[in-house]
């Protein structure tokens, strides 16, 4: 069975980090990549192969929306979550417009939420 993949989209290093050791507490088997803006991205989900990627919106270079949309047209079936401290109503209604999975605000995702987020899609 093909372990799943997990790739973390942010610019912010040690949010990267932290957000990367809190699913290794639940999730120690998956495999976890990251990427700081929109081309490493875009590599990383070629090499990597993500089933689920958490997407910040505000990243050097490109917008995490347009990179939705870039990676929706190749990858369909790769879950993206969009995952920002810019909890706006612009946002959350383009978002799904651009192709984006859910939307989430990094203030009040808590960690059981995280975990049963994730748990939901490793079974699809």
């Amino acid at each position: 069975m093909k372990k799943f993949r997990i790739l973390i989209v942010d610019d912010f290093g040690s949010y990267r980090t932290l957000f990367k050791k809190t699913l290794r507490i639940s999730f120690p088997s998956i495999a976890i990549d990251e990427a700081t803006n929109g081309s490493e991205a875009l590599q990383k989900v070629e090499a990597f192969l993500p089933d689920l990627i958490f997407m910040d919106i505000r990243l050097p270079g490109e917008s995490g929306l347009t990179l939705t949309q870039k990676i929706k047209a190749t990858h369909p079936n790769i879950t993206i979550l969009i995952l920002t401290a810019y909890d706006i109503p612009e946002y959350r209604e383009a978002a799904p417009k651009y192709g984006a999975d859910r939307f989430l605000a990094k203030n009040s995702l808590n960690y059981m939420e995280l975990k049963e987020l994730v748990k939901s899609y490793q079974k699809v």
